[in-house]
Parts: C-alpha cells; sequence; structure tokens
C-alpha cells in the first residue's frame, strides 16, 4: 500500500465538507448541507488498513464552495494539497515534490466532486439511514456507478456535529476518518486556495 498521501483519501475527506451539520433525519439535514453550506474547516486523524500493514495521519483541512479546498497533513509526514478551482496541487514536503493535475479530470464522480457540484450527491450516491452506535448516527452512502472507486461511504454524527467516516474501496482497504474542531463558517480568503510552488522542487504533471 502506498505510505504517501492518496487522491482517493482527499475524495474521501472532501465527502465531509458537504456534511458538517447533519442530526437525527440525517439524510434530510446531510442535503440540506449539501445544499446551503459554503465553507468548512476542522482537524481529522485517519487510519487506513489493509490485509499487510496500517497507516495513521492526521492534518487538518479548509473548504470553500464553489470547488475550492486545502488539505494540510501534519504527521506522519508533511503534504499540502490545494484545489484551486482548476488544478489540484499535491505538494510532498520531504519529497521536494510537487504534482498537478487537473481538477474535473482528478475528482471525476468522487466523493470530491460533491464539494464542488450541488447536484453530485445525488446524481453519484445513493443514501439510507444506517442505524446508531455510541451515540452516533450514520448514513450509509452507496456509489451508483460501479467504477466510482469505492464499496461504500458510511459517515456518522453525534448530535449535529461531523463525528466520523468509514469508507472501503474497491481493492480492500479500509479507511477511518475522525473529525474534531469542525466550523461551518470559518470565513476563509479567496488566498487561501492558492498554491505557488516552493523554489528548487521538482514540478510533475498528471
Amino acid at each position: 500500500m502506498n505510505t504517501r498521501f492518496s487522491l482517493k483519501t482527499l475524495s474521501a475527506l472532501a465527502l465531509a465538507g458537504t456534511i458538517g451539520f447533519a442530526q437525527a433525519g440525517a439524510i434530510d439535514a446531510l442535503k440540506k448541507f449539501n445544499s446551503d453550506a459554503d465553507g468548512l474547516s476542522g482537524s481529522f486523524s485517519q487510519t487506513v488498513k489493509n490485509k499487510k500493514k496500517t497507516q495513521t495521519a492526521s492534518g487538518s483541512f479548509k473548504i470553500q464552495r464553489p470547488g475550492l479546498f486545502r488539505w494540510e497533513y501534519t504527521t506522519p509526514y508533511k503534504q499540502v494539497i490545494v484545489g484551486d478551482g482548476k488544478t489540484i496541487w499535491l505538494y510532498d514536503v520531504d519529497l521536494k515534490q510537487v504534482t498537478k493535475s487537473n481538477q474535473n479530470q482528478t475528482i471525476g464522480d468522487s466523493p470530491a466532486a460533491i464539494l464542488s457540484n450541488k447536484t453530485a450527491l445525488d446524481a453519484s450516491y445513493s443514501l439510507k439511514e444506517d442505524g446508531s452506535a455510541g451515540g452516533v448516527d450514520y448514513v450509509l452512502a452507496t456509489p451508483k456507478k460501479n467504477n466510482a472507486g469505492y464499496k461504500y461511504i458510511r459517515i456518522g454524527f453525534k448530535g449535529d456535529v461531523l463525528n466520523s467516516m468509514q469508507l472501503k474501496d474497491s481493492f480492500g482497504n479500509e479507511t477511518a476518518i475522525s473529525f474534531n474542531n469542525i466550523n461551518t463558517k470559518p470565513g476563509l480568503a479567496r488566498s487561501t486556495f492558492t498554491f505557488t510552488p516552493p523554489k528548487g522542487v521538482d514540478v510533475l504533471s498528471r
């Protein structure tokens, strides 16, 4: 398993940007937030498991609609991922490498598309209530297309606050994400979502 950040994880996190205000009757609240929300910020920790190893990481994220996001991994390695509406920039600090890719082509019908397209949630996923455990209520999002990359995304809410996500991709990798310090009115500046490659780094295009 790749021990660096993957764009699939970015897609998973970006879905979180559309669901930070769900509560009892989670599907209706999720759809309302998807329609109304214009920004989100917070911190996260994640664990990715497959048959061979378990990887943990943590960091922070900022989202501004339409189509802007910034993800920063701080442990165990430093990476910055910026979506400026046209290009996704992935900066690996340790490797001194920047990878740039077309944003629309990269996110496709993934959960990240929900961030920049308010109709993508209903267009790409089937939703159903998925029970409660430990005071957390869950919604199950199942992709309508077989080539979506994920078998399911399970979204958890504690009260009216986004609590967690559980994902399983088409390769059998399982990702668990916990969220903290969620702010649904972060008042983010447009400059938050600009990126200029630092001097001396390699810049690759996909």
